[in-house]
C-alpha cells in the first residue's frame, strides 16, 4: 500500500533532525583503536568489571569491540598475602574521543565504583587504565602513552594477547614477545568467569 501525504502516520523528517543525525554520524567516522585494562580486588570483583565495561560502552563516541578472558592475579608491587587477589581483563575499543577525554571517562567510571586513590598500589574496587591509544607515544605526565609499565605486567599482557594475538605495544613491540619475556607467573585464567560484551 502506497502512503500518501494525507496519511497522518507519514511525516517528512524535519531538516534539523537530519542535520543532527548526520553530525552524530560524522563523529563516528575515523575512530581510533584503544586498549583499556580493567582490574579490581575489593567487593564483587566480576560484577564491578562488568559494570565498568557497560559504563564504557555507554560513552558517546566509544564502542567496545572485544573483551578478553578474565584473569585472577596476585597484587603487584605489594607484600604477598597483604591484599586479596585481583580480577583483570582487557577491552579493545574504538573511539572518536581524544586521549584526554578518554582518560576523563576512565576516571569517572572508577569514581562511580568508589575507587579511592589513597595509596600507590593499594587495594581498590576498580582500575580503568588506558594501555595504548592508536600508535600514540607521549610522555605527557597527565597521560603517558602507552602505559609506562604495561610492558612489564603479565596481568595486562596475558589478557591482551588472548584477545588480540598479533597486538603491538607502541615503542615496545609485539605483545606476544613481551609476555614471553615477563612470563605468566602469578596470573591465572579463570575459565569459570566471563565478561559479556555490551549489546
Amino acid at each position: 500500500m502506497k502512503a500518501t501525504q494525507s496519511d497522518p502516520t507519514v511525516q517528512p523528517v524535519p531538516a534539523s533532525v537530519v542535520e543532527t543525525v548526520d553530525a552524530a554520524d560524522t563523529t563516528l567516522s575515523n575512530p581510533r583503536r584503544a586498549v583499556i585494562a580493567l582490574g579490581g580486588n575489593l567487593g564483587n570483583r566480576l560484577e564491578t568489571l562488568q559494570g565498568a565495561l557497560d559504563a564504557l560502552a555507554d560513552t558517546p563516541g566509544l564502542r567496545v569491540k572485544a573483551v578478553s578472558p578474565v584473569y585472577e592475579t596476585e597484587p603487584w608491587g605489594v607484600e604477598p598475602g597483604s591484599q586479596p587477589p585481583y580480577l583483570n581483563a582487557v577491552a579493545l575499543v574504538k573511539t572518536t574521543l581524544p586521549p584526554s577525554s578518554l582518560l576523563e571517562r576512565a576516571h569517572a567510571v572508577e569514581e562511580a565504583f568508589h575507587r579511592a586513590r589513597e595509596e600507590r598500589w593499594g587495594a581498590r574496587t576498580l582500575d580503568v587504565d588506558i594501555v595504548a591509544y592508536a600508535d600514540v607515544v607521549s610522555d605527557d605526565p597527565a597521560l603517558t602513552l602507552p602505559h609506562p609499565r604495561a610492558h612489564q605486567r603479565a596481568f595486562v599482557l596475558a589478557p591482551w594477547h588472548d584477545v588480540d594475538p598479533g597486538a603491538l605495544l607502541p615503542g615496545h613491540g609485539p605483545v606476544a614477545g613481551l609476555l614471553d619475556t615477563v612470563g605468566r607467573e602469578g596470573v591465572t585464567v579463570r575459565a569459570d568467569l566471563e565478561l559479556r560484551l555490551p549489546e
